[in-house]
């Protein structure tokens, strides 16, 4: 089975890390949504994707939409740049125990404890390393190779690619046994992996 992850909610319908976006997602039968998060000046955990500018949704208020409906997918965004504020612990403490935190961050990883972690994999961060502490490990559409994927399996990690809105591309992934597949078209995703033969 491969697992719809609804990329920053239903983005391709509604503005991406909106609570309409993560509603939509839930009413379309994705299995997670993926949303990203920055901490303010102030330290305000917030959702968005880019750098916060003010007025973006609290990540409490996302959680809140969430919790119990649908499985969530927490990146945190550039979370070194925020170390003052605690952004791993406080994050973790907001988050529902079957959430996962999501990063390109390998340290910010290592300090989640009592959540899943999905590393996503990148020069700073192999597949070998991150079978020491993740549960899971996501590729660059671009850069997922069955040699990759192979390894991930060996090492005992759940294997993600981002972000697929191709529905050939879809079948493909699917077809090579990903666990998941991170989309801005989930209703699309869905769809395709229903049509696919047993």
């Amino acid at each position: 089975m491969t697992f719809v992850i609804a990329h920053r909610g239903a983005c391709w319908e509604l503005p991406e890390n909106t609570l309409a976006a993560f509603e939509r997602a839930i009413e379309l039968e994705a299995d997670y949504i993926e949303l990203d998060v920055h901490a303010t000046a102030d330290g305000t955990l917030v959702v968005c994707h880019d750098a916060p500018l003010g007025g973006e949704l609290r990540l409490e208020e996302a959680v809140e939409l969430m919790r119990g409906r649908i499985g969530i997918m927490c990146e945190l965004k550039t979370p070194w740049r925020y170390r003052r504020h605690d952004i791993v612990r406080r994050a973790v403490e907001i988050l529902p125990d079957d959430a996962i935190v999501v990063s390109f961050d390998a340290r910010a990883l290592r300090a989640v404890r009592g959540r899943r972690v999905l590393q996503h994999v990148w020069p700073g961060a192999s597949i070998r390393a991150a079978a020491g502490y993740a549960w899971g490990v996501g590729f660059q559409d671009a850069r997922v190779t069955r040699r990759g994927l192979g390894r991930a399996r060996s090492a005992g990690l759940a294997t993600t690619v981002y972000t697929v809105n191709d529905p050939a591309r879809m079948a493909d992934l699917a077809a090579l046994g990903v666990d998941g597949i991170f989309s801005d078209r989930p209703d699309l995703l869905r769809w395709v992996l229903a049509a696919r033969p047993d």
